[in-house]
């Protein structure tokens, strides 16, 4: 399984290179992702929180996880929103924190399978929000950057405490 890059990693604010190569070793690498996110109890994993500098991300939002809710996207594209929702959101490389959010209700996406071949999906509610959120990754934009003010002031010590351990943690390497 790959390890999990936490805030302020310079790699989940990179935006990330489209796919190119539809080979044998993508299927491993998405096969990984969706162990990964499974092991942390997440719905959502973008390519960059485990290091990988590539337009990817698995999402399964499906009560318990079961293979069939499992959707990988690769190069995708948004082709439309609509509707709002405002509710809790976390992340896998913010470990502990949330924060109320206001995303789309309903999002379409365009993106590419295993194999290259294009596809559609439609999220509402929370696919929806893992969709948005997952997708926001490979632009390098993380889901602090735009919380109202009020719900960013009740993260901006947690935040600041990953920073001080980060700079600790690489200052040895």
């Amino acid at each position: 399984m790959f390890k999990i890059v936490h805030y302020p990693d310079p790699i989940l604010t990179t935006p990330t290179a489209p796919v190119t190569d539809f080979g044998p070793r993508l299927a491993d690498i998405i096969e990984e992702m969706f162990l990964t996110m499974y092991q942390e109890r997440g719905v959502g994993l973008a390519a960059p929180q485990v290091g990988i500098s590539k337009r990817i991300f698995v999402v399964n939002c499906a009560e318990e996880q079961p293979p069939e809710g499992e959707i990988a996207l690769i190069n995708p594209e948004i082709v439309s929103i609509e509707g709002e929702q405002y509710g809790d959101e976390g992340c896998l490389s913010f470990p502990g924190l949330f924060a109320k959010k206001k995303r789309s209700m309903k999002v379409t996406m365009r993106a590419q399978d295993v194999t290259g071949e294009w596809f559609e999906v439609t999220g509402e509610g929370l696919l929806a929000r893992a969709l948005l959120h997952e997708r926001d990754h490979l632009d390098g934009n993380i889901f602090v950057q735009d919380l109202e003010p009020a719900e960013f002031v009740k993260l901006r010590k947690d935040l600041e405490q990953m920073r001080r351990e980060y700079k600790r943690a690489h200052a040895r390497a």
